[in-house]
């Protein structure tokens, strides 16, 4: 006969040891890839990047007017000395699928004027990054830079349908570390010795954005980006507050 005593002690015995695990994720949307569809703002607009539409506006909009190569510090690539050398990595972003890569185009000059791009999709798990980001002088700290990333933030989000947004960058790079936190990303510490970037140490930070707190980002980047939250001269009269 069963010792109904000793199978209860066996049951607790079990709920003691019971090892947690995560909540049931509801399945995720078929299809949630990067399509290199045109995303409209009302300042800048986010067309697939072309080398012979945007290669020439893009050079332009940095050559001479970068003389110690800032924007290519931190990334991979660059300077270019060349226009035709420009032309042709463009060309090869142009061809590229992950990552899908943007031109920045200013909507009241028609220009590029910066790039960026969605990467390291990982559909099964809902979760993609945006990197590759640079901004021309004209570009850097405007109201169509801010708009540029909110574009790229609600692509993912509504579009996409992602749970994980990821922003990385190098960990010395503050103006990142410091635009990741003004967007709302979270901080979630350092990978070290991650990469090797033009014969250097890089030491990578993390960040990320989660679906469930992409609702109150985008009321703030919406509320920040109303035509009268700037003056003629396109200056911001509040800051862009994502958290509270």
């Amino acid at each position: 006969m069963h010792n109904p005593g000793r199978i209860a002690g066996r049951l607790e015995m079990v709920k003691k040891v019971e090892r947690p695990v995560g909540p049931v994720v509801d399945p995720l949307p078929v299809g949630n890839v990067p399509d290199l569809r045109p995303l409209h703002g009302r300042w800048i607009r986010l067309d697939p990047v072309s080398a012979a539409k945007h290669a020439a506006d893009l050079y332009a909009s940095f050559d001479g007017k970068d003389p110690e190569n800032k924007i290519w510090t931190y990334l991979a690539y660059g300077p270019f000395v060349s226009l035709e050398e420009f032309t042709e990595w463009v060309k090869a972003r142009e061809a590229a699928r992950d990552p899908w890569f943007y031109a920045f185009v200013r909507r009241d000059t028609g220009k590029a004027v910066g790039m960026g791009a969605f990467m390291r999709n990982d559909a099964a798990n809902g979760v993609i990054e945006i990197g590759h980001i640079w901004m021309s002088p004209e570009l850097q700290q405007t109201r169509e830079a801010t708009e540029a990333i909110y574009l790229m933030m609600r692509h993912c989000f509504d579009d996409l349908g992602v749970r994980r947004l990821e922003w990385k960058c190098d960990s010395l790079n503050a103006a990142s570390r410091k635009a990741a936190d003004r967007f709302g990303f979270t901080f979630e510490g350092i990978f070290r010795q991650h990469y090797i970037i033009k014969g250097r140490n890089r030491d990578t930070a993390w960040f990320a954005m989660l679906d469930t707190e992409w609702p109150a980002a985008r009321k703030a980047f919406e509320a920040w980006l109303k035509e009268d939250n700037f003056d003629a001269k396109g200056q911001q009269k509040a800051k862009l507050r994502v958290r509270p």
